[in-house]
Parts: C-alpha cells; sequence; structure tokens
C-alpha cells in the first residue's frame, strides 16, 4: 500500500477516538490530512473503514476493525524497532545531555528539585526540559525529541517502557483567607457549588470534571486556563477554588503563592505519577540514574504506590 506509517497511525488513532475531529486535536494535525489518510486507504482497499455518523464520530466497519488491528501491530513493531536503535545508539556512548519531558504544571512544582537531586548524584549536568500537556509527551517520546517523560498515567498511553513511581491523590485549593483554609480535609460536595478554576489542559480538564461526574456533582467553571501557576494566582485571587493533584515536593500547610492544599475524605481513582523512556530493559545508565532520582525522591516525601 502507499499509506505511510504516519497515515497508518492516523487511521488507528480515528479508530481509538471515534472522531476525525477529537483525532485531529490530539495528534496536532489538520482533520484533512486525517481525511486524506482514510481516503486513500479505502480507495486502495476498495471498500469502507468507517461508518459515518453525522454529529456522533465515527464507528469502524469490519474492514476496519481489521485494518485497525493490523496497524496496531504494524505500530508496536516500529515503536520496538525505533527502541533497538536507540539503544544501539546510546547503550555505550556517555550521553553530555538528558532531555525530559514533563507535564507542564511540574515543571514549577517539582522539576527544579528533582533535577537538581538528580545532577547531584552524579546525573548529566546538561538537561533540556520540555513542559508540555499528555499529547505533546507522548509525540515526544514517540518522535525521539526526549530521552523520558514524566507524566500522569492518563491520556494516551505511551509507546516505551512505563515505570510507576507514587500515586497522586486529587486535593482541594483554596485561597489562604478563604472560611475553609483552616480545615485539614473537606468533600468534593462542600465545594460543588462554588466557583471553579479548572486547570484546562487535553486530558486533564476532564479527567478533574470526571471527578464531580462520579458523584452526581455538577461545579460551575469560573474560570479556565493552561496554566498551572494561573490557577494557583486565580484561586489565591478569589476567582474560586480548584482540584489538583501534584503539589510541590515539601509541602507546606500555606504555599508561598497565598493557598492552601486540603485533602479529599472521598473515595476516589487516584493516578499515577509515572517515567516513560524509549528503551525499554536496555535503558542508559543516565536515564536509569534519573528514575532511581525519582523513585527514591517521593518515596522520601511520603508518596508511595498503594499496596
Amino acid at each position: 500500500m502507499r499509506l505511510s506509517i504516519r497515515q497508518i497511525r492516523y487511521i488507528k488513532d480515528v479508530a481509538q477516538f471515534g472522531s476525525i475531529l477529537a483525532a485531529s486535536e490530539a495528534l496536532h494535525i489538520s482533520a484533512s490530512s486525517i481525511v486524506a489518510a482514510i481516503n486513500l486507504a479505502e480507495g486502495e482497499l476498495g471498500t469502507a473503514l468507517f461508518e459515518r455518523r453525522p454529529s456522533r464520530g465515527v464507528v469502524a466497519t469490519p474492514a476496519g476493525e481489521k485494518f485497525v488491528r493490523a496497524a496496531q501491530m504494524l505500530l508496536t513493531a516500529e515503536a520496538e524497532f525505533e527502541r533497538t536503535i536507540a539503544t544501539l545508539k546510546t547503550r555505550n556512548k556517555p550521553s553530555s545531555e538528558i532531555r525530559i519531558g514533563c507535564f507542564e504544571p511540574f515543571g514549577s512544582l517539582f522539576m527544579p528539585d528533582l533535577i537538581q537531586a538528580y545532577v547531584g548524584r552524579g546525573g548529566v549536568p546538561n538537561v533540556s526540559l520540555f513542559e508540555g500537556d499528555q499529547n505533546e509527551l507522548h509525540n515526544w517520546l514517540v518522535s525521539g525529541t526526549v530521552d523520558l517523560v514524566i507524566a500522569y498515567d492518563i491520556g494516551p498511553s505511551f509507546n516505551g517502557n512505563v515505570t510507576p513511581i507514587c500515586q497522586v491523590p486529587a486535593h482541594v485549593i483554596v485561597a489562604a483567607d478563604d472560611l475553609l483554609a483552616s480545615r485539614k480535609a473537606v468533600s468534593l460536595r462542600e465545594i460543588a457549588d462554588r466557583p471553579l478554576v479548572l486547570l484546562d489542559l487535553p486530558h486533564t480538564g476532564s479527567y478533574l470534571l470526571a471527578l464531580f461526574d462520579g458523584l452526581e456533582l455538577h461545579p460551575r467553571i469560573a474560570f479556565r486556563t493552561r496554566s498551572y501557576t494561573t490557577v494557583s494566582r486565580a484561586v489565591a485571587a478569589g476567582f474560586g477554588v480548584s482540584v489538583g493533584n501534584t503539589s510541590p515536593l515539601s509541602i507546606a500547610e500555606h504555599d508561598d503563592d497565598g493557598i492552601v492544599r486540603l485533602q479529599l475524605v472521598d473515595k476516589l481513582v487516584s493516578p499515577t505519577l509515572v517515567i516513560a523512556d524509549s528503551y525499554g530493559a536496555d535503558k542508559p545508565d543516565f536515564v536509569r540514574s534519573f528514575i532511581n532520582t525519582a523513585q527514591e525522591l517521593f518515596l522520601s516525601s511520603g508518596r508511595r504506590l498503594s499496596s
């Protein structure tokens, strides 16, 4: 077939997301490029891969399901090939730089502390930090732009070896002068009627709102932003309360930026903080050292995987 690996991935992602528009947004490419890939494949196969449903996305036909299964095998083999080649290039070659991708809010919360600890124990001194959303991290890892990523286990799965670091349960963020600030813990029901400041990054916003949906609560979103720093400042300024997962490694009762973090008493599923790399079992020493540093640092701060 004349399809490229990239076009095959487009078609696989359309089946995964159930929508050309959703796949376009997740992959950060135009919908027309995806449509062109589908049309090319359907033209060569002489059959439809998707049934178009106006206003309801698409659903794979039986032929489409077979295509997607074959595509997944091909893409898995491609990822394994890239991991093997990367290992051959780096296994015996000292690295002068480590390229780290991190979920954007982590940059201001704990990445400087983590990188300082890594360099302090003999890690690569030259660090390039790429801060992005879950989709960008996935694309950077697959393309080889970064050596590893540190992120949540939500959104697109990473095509690589994933090491779980710790659980990150959700918590509530309120202004330091809020009436709730003197509390140690609250429930989502107690804040459901308050204006909500939402960290509206891909997958993150829907995950946070799903916490309320699971309890049949419907918060009023008063402030949306893609910046965690802006979330904190908006809460401190009185725009509303917020819900987050990760906090600074040295957790103080009152943050320096005028906010307070309160535990949630609700029984909620916690995402896991993970480090994903493309090397599999043959990790170069500089990558293995970074993972070990992260595990030790989060464990020493009292955060661990649930038993």
